[in-house]
C-alpha cells in the first residue's frame, strides 16, 4: 500500500455556477473522499478560492490537480502539504449550561484550549475553538468525557501558503505580460 498524505488543494476560479460539481466529480471519479471543503472570495477581486483536503498519494494528487486545471472555469489549482501552509479550522461546541457550570474549573478549561465562550444563557453555552484538527478534536474529547455535547460542528480547512504573495498573482502577471507581448 502506498503512503497516503493529507494534501490541501487550492483552486482559483471565477464565481461560476456548477463549478463545485465539476471539481468534486474529479475526486469522485478517482474514488477519493474529500475530507474538508471551504470556498470563499480570495484577495484578488472577482476570484474565488476553493480549499479542499484529501488523503492520497503524491501520484494521485498530481493527476487530480492536472484534471482540475482542465476545467474551463478554473484559473489555476495547486496542491500543498501541511508544512507549506498556515492553516486553521474553527469548531463550535454547544453544551447544556447546568452541566457546563458543574465542570470543576470552566475558566481553566477555556484557557487550556485557548477557546472562547460565544454565548451563554440558562439553556446552553456555545464555545468556539480555532486551531488544527487535533486541537479542536482534543477539546471535543475532553468535553465529551465530562458532559453531554449537544451539538458540535467543525469548519473546513482554511489556508494560506507560506510564500509572500498568492501564487495566482504570479500566474496572472505572467498572463498580462504575454498578452501585452502578443498585442505589440
Amino acid at each position: 500500500m502506498k503512503n497516503k498524505t493529507l494534501y490541501t488543494v487550492t483552486i482559483f476560479s471565477e464565481n461560476t455556477v456548477g463549478l463545485l460539481g465539476q471539481v468534486t466529480s474529479v475526486f469522485t471519479r478517482r474514488f477519493l473522499n474529500i475530507e474538508t471543503l471551504s470556498v470563499s472570495p480570495s484577495a484578488i477581486e472577482g476570484i474565488h478560492k476553493f480549499t479542499i483536503t484529501v488523503l492520497c498519494d503524491k501520484e494521485m494528487i498530481e493527476k487530480v490537480v492536472k484534471q482540475i486545471d482542465k476545467c474551463v472555469d478554473v484559473l489555476k489549482s495547486y496542491y500543498n502539504t501541511d508544512d507549506e501552509l498556515i492553516h486553521q479550522e474553527i469548531a463550535l461546541y454547544k453544551l447544556p449550561t447546568p452541566e457546563f457550570l458543574k465542570i470543576g474549573s470552566v475558566e481553566n478549561l477555556i484557557r487550556k484550549y485557548n477557546a472562547q465562550i460565544l454565548e451563554i444563557n440558562e439553556i446552553c453555552v456555545v464555545i468556539q475553538k480555532t486551531g488544527h484538527y487535533t486541537d479542536t478534536q482534543a477539546l471535543f474529547q475532553e468535553l465529551s468525557e465530562n458532559i453531554k455535547v449537544l451539538q458540535f460542528i467543525r469548519s473546513g480547512r482554511i489556508a494560506v501558503n507560506t510564500s509572500k504573495i498568492e501564487r495566482l498573482s504570479d500566474m496572472l502577471n505572467e498572463l498580462k505580460i504575454k498578452e501585452s507581448l502578443i498585442k505589440n
